[in-house]
């Protein structure tokens, strides 16, 4: 049986991509999942983890990376995990490095797709900017490591099992190096992720784009871009959708002067609707699109918008 652990950190609370990335690795094998995280962040009741482990009452700041690595060590030394998964975000990106090195394995950061054939398992991720897919394969003992995007793999686990939850109480940390000075709270925004209707704008778009938020106020979006606008300065990283920026799975995706390149793509994962719209109907992104409109994005906007006012549409 394969034993897998997963640290939650609370980036995204109800994203199941680490499990999903766990079904594709075991294949039909058996296999038991055990979370670890702080109460806020695990589930405290029976849930999809056959395991919980809560870090609580160890006495670790959620900051101090240096004993939280030394706490997984432990862990991973008591159950001898198979697998080990982060998410990719802020804390998963300096945790698992660390962890790594601490258990003489390999990393594979910022998965994007996982293979597994008779055994062998292959992870994929950019390289390059995302001007590259790396495709590596995991030897020796493990265990195997890896970071996960968040929003990348859908799980199929439906059933709530019969979760064992144990408070870890042993562990006694070194004194912190770390001393916290003071706290700024960050203006929560959207994440473009958690979006049911997305208005990503690309090149085609890239002079009029700040017209793409007057029709996503209208259908209750969000506005989200690829990387040449980006690129461009017009807007921030944070909405970027692709390799190099995050991935989707809204119901509806409107792709306005988007030529849809390979790296634009992998960041659009089980979306349900594609409309695209490109003065060249064969563009990528139209390929792809269960809605193809030929012609200019701008007017697009304009007309669409017109149209909704006029026939006083809620959305």
């Amino acid at each position: 049986m394969k034993k897998i652990l997963v640290y939650l950190d609370g980036n995204h609370p109800n994203d199941l991509s680490l499990l999903g990335a766990c079904e594709l690795m075991v294949e039909d094998q058996a296999f038991e999942i055990t979370a670890i995280g702080t109460q806020d962040n695990v589930p405290n009741t029976n849930s999809v983890y056959d395991h919980v482990l809560i870090i609580d009452k160890c006495n670790i700041n959620s900051y101090d990376t240096l004993n939280l690595t030394e706490l997984l060590k432990e862990v991973h030394f008591q159950h001898h995990y198979d697998i080990i998964l982060f998410s990719a975000s802020p804390i998963g990106r300096i945790l698992a490095p660390r962890l790594a090195i601490a258990l003489h394995t390999g990393l594979v950061a910022d998965v994007t797709d996982i293979k597994s054939n008779q055994g062998v398992i292959e992870m994929i991720r950019p390289a390059y900017s995302g001007k590259l897919m790396a495709q590596i394969v995991s030897i020796g003992e493990g265990p195997i490591m890896m970071s996960v995007r968040p929003g990348v793999f859908q799980s199929t686990q439906t059933q709530i099992k019969q979760t064992s939850i144990t408070y870890l109480e042993d562990y006694q940390p070194k004194p912190s190096k770390i001393r916290l000075l003071e706290t700024h709270a960050k203006a929560k925004t959207e994440d473009i992720r958690d979006s049911k209707v997305i208005i990503s704008g690309g090149a085609g778009i890239i002079d009029n784009f700040n017209r793409l938020q007057d029709l996503a106020t209208i259908l209750n979006a969000q506005v989200a871009a690829s990387r040449k606008v980006v690129d461009a300065g017009i807007v921030k990283r944070k909405i970027q959708v692709g390799q190099s920026g995050k991935t989707v799975s809204p119901k509806l995706y409107i792709a306005l002067g988007i030529s849809g390149s390979v790296q634009h793509i992998e960041g659009l994962k089980n979306v349900e609707t594609i409309i695209a719209v490109n003065t060249d109907k064969l563009a990528p992104i139209c390929s792809l699109a269960q809605i193809v409109v030929e012609g200019d994005a701008l007017e697009f906007i304009e007309k669409l918008i017109h149209k909704i006012e006029q026939n006083s549409l809620n959305f």
